[in-house]
């Protein structure tokens, strides 16, 4: 008889991932006999979730916040996740990856953006900034880190100047912003990789606004809910290209699905899935 393979993401809480509808969807669209769970985890009992997980014949995890950094020690983590110090994805060989950048940096391509040697303005010098910085390093950008405290930003560069290094390709400068206009001009594309705007965080707060964005900046917010975020209203009504932190999630889940299952994700049915579950989420919050 057939065994179900089973695959999941750890973290604490996690009853609000998205990605058990995603990857349960990819599965069923493409034949696969396999379910995607979510399980929540204590930070002290990572270790043993994912050594359970592994001799248990799990196809793959996926790891979110707060247990990234942890589950490093446990897998046998790729260049990139031990630059990062963080991973997210783990294979049935206990690999370990972290496609987060990936995701970001596949969204910016499906916009029609060419990555290599356009000046992307970056918000934010937390885990999230730091994954997106390193991937569009690696794809060739010139990076502008800009955060409300600057040391953080010169931090984040230090490290990411390593991986400059290593792959030759984009650079990198640390910016407060106190700088933004400024910062905001030079940029072809602007990416929010902090959490203001999200729902219950800052609610409709920004860090740009409409009169700073000039023609011609597309504007990136890898917050997705709400869907549409200040930032992204700003943006739309000064007429700009947008991207809404529903293609980040779906092309960074896209890319672990294709590293357990060497198949082609079918990213489109992946993101119609998820839009769908945000919209029953946001009108369920509506009603209360």
């Amino acid at each position: 008889m057939a065994v179900t393979t089973v695959y999941g993401v750890i973290g604490s809480p996690v009853g609000h991932s998205l990605s058990p509808y995603m990857h349960n969807a990819a599965f069923n669209a493409l034949g696969i006999d396999a379910a995607y769970y979510a399980f929540d985890v204590d930070k002290t009992q990572v270790g043993n979730a994912i050594r359970g997980a592994l001799a248990l014949g799990f196809g793959g995890l996926n790891v979110t916040f707060p247990l990234k950094k942890d589950a490093l020690l446990y897998c046998n983590p790729d260049a990139l996740s031990k630059r990062l110090g963080a991973v997210n994805t783990i294979d049935r060989n206990g690999e370990g990856y972290n496609t987060d950048g990936i995701g970001a940096v596949s969204a910016l391509k499906e916009a029609g953006i060419t990555v290599k040697g356009t000046t992307v303005l970056l918000l934010g010098a937390g885990g999230a900034a730091k994954a997106i910085a390193a991937q569009l390093l690696v794809a060739g950008a010139r990076v502008l880190i800009a955060n409300r405290t600057e040391s953080r930003s010169l931090i984040l560069a230090r490290q990411m100047t390593e991986a400059n290094v290593d792959c030759g390709c984009g650079d990198v400068e640390a910016h407060s912003l106190v700088e933004i206009d400024h910062l905001v001009n030079e940029a072809r594309v602007l990416i929010n990789a902090t959490t203001v705007g999200m729902r219950g965080v800052l609610d409709g707060q920004t860090l740009v606004r409409a009169h700073q964005m000039h023609s011609g900046l597309v504007v990136f917010d890898v917050v997705y809910h709400p869907l549409e975020t200040p930032l992204l209203r700003e943006a739309r009504s000064a007429g700009l290209q947008t991207i809404d932190g529903v293609k980040m999630l779906v092309h960074q889940g896209a890319a672990s699905f294709a590293l357990w299952t060497a198949k082609e994700p079918p990213v489109q049915i992946m993101e119609a899935t998820v839009r769908e579950r945000l919209l029953n989420v946001n009108s369920a919050e509506n009603e209360d």
